[in-house]
């Protein structure tokens, strides 16, 4: 394998040089998660995977439960979808919430208030009431509960890694929580090796080729746990060497892009964030025009699988700005590649396109 081969097979596993796959459900169950603290890029995360699909299309799918925005992972928002979400939660949560120790005890936060925030949440949501986070926080306060948006923060964070609540559907232009137990029926336990297998083979399968310790990375376990998922994969996976790194993917249904592609992706998207070691397709003299100092990830244009540039976005009333920015200078086949992917992204959001 070269560096061309893994490239063009991660822009097939991640289904975004094209997709036999029918529904935004469908996409992130695929991926295993997607990360989701940019809420309009999270959606264009999916949008990107799926062909013909609307913002609407992802929103509707968040309202109804489909998808599931919460933390897991790493110690920040994904979607997931309702088939995962108990799951992956108890397979990671744990982590999480050891990762979160102490700065939980910098705020004053102890067990016992976490206990007490749950219960008032619980009763607060009960009965498929779903409350924005400014409702949330001032039902929190009126239980003289907490009072400065840090310690909200880590209760509200906290019960969502509890299980307790998770995303409820869209208020206007806000999101809502709602209690998860009425969002998503209570699926049956499956024991922590089952899991940590079931997040390997799902991330290697969507994100392979790829390596150990970009699983380590993407999935938040320790090392001991991504090697030991990592070795009860099975024989549906095979690894090549590359650069004395050796590398993982699945040989059923493997699919690849092809020469001649640009896309453009959203910030934070996972073809860049779920790898521990990006050299491959962001060279060291590019990496802080797309990957800032404080883990800010960029919208990125894509071309051939590489890293060539960012973009930015201004929607207006009835159309979208595309500000593409190169890191070297475009030919024109490249930017008529460009036009192509700032229409498909127009589309997405029903409106006009302008570069």
């Amino acid at each position: 394998m070269n560096s061309s081969n893994l490239l063009q097979l991660r822009l097939g596993n991640q289904q975004i040089a094209g997709t036999g796959l029918k529904t935004v459900k469908d996409i992130v169950g695929w991926m295993g998660a997607i990360q989701a603290q940019d809420h309009n890029m999270a959606k264009w995360a999916v949008g990107a995977r799926l062909p013909g699909s609307t913002d609407r299309m992802i929103e509707e799918a968040i309202d109804k439960g489909d998808i599931i925005r919460t933390h897991l992972l790493r110690p920040t928002w994904h979607l997931v979808s309702a088939d995962d979400i108990y799951w992956m939660l108890e397979l990671t949560a744990p982590q999480i919430k050891t990762s979160m120790r102490s700065i939980n005890k910098q705020l004053g936060l102890t067990d016992a208030i976490f206990t007490e925030g749950n219960e008032i949440i619980e009763k607060t949501l009960a009965g498929s009431r779903h409350l924005t986070r400014e409702e949330l926080t001032g039902e929190l306060k009126n239980a003289k509960i907490a009072t400065d948006s840090s310690q909200i923060s880590h209760l509200i964070v906290q019960a969502e890694l509890d299980g307790l609540i998770c995303s409820g559907p869209g208020r206007g232009k806000k999101r809502t929580y709602a209690l998860l137990r009425e969002r998503v029926p209570r699926t049956e336990s499956i024991s922590r090796n089952e899991a940590l297998i079931k997040l390997a083979r799902r991330y290697f399968t969507s994100h392979g080729p790829a390596t150990l310790y970009d699983f380590a990375w993407w999935s938040g376990l320790s090392l001991a746990d991504a090697r030991s998922a990592v070795r009860s994969l099975g024989s549906d996976f095979v690894s090549e060497k590359m650069d004395s790194q050796t590398y993982w993917f699945s040989k059923i249904g493997q699919k690849s892009g092809s020469e001649g592609s640009l896309y453009l992706l959203p910030a934070f998207d996972e073809l860049i964030i779920s790898y521990k070691d990006r050299s491959a397709f962001l060279s060291s003299e590019d990496h802080m025009k797309a990957i800032s100092n404080n883990g800010m990830f960029r919208p990125v244009i894509l071309v051939n699988g590489k890293v060539a540039g960012v973009w930015k976005r201004t929607v207006k009333k009835n159309r979208v700005i595309i500000e593409p920015q190169f890191f070297g200078s475009p030919g024109e086949d490249t930017m008529k590649l460009l036009e192509s992917a700032a229409v498909r992204y127009g589309a997405f959001l029903g409106q006009q396109v302008e570069i």
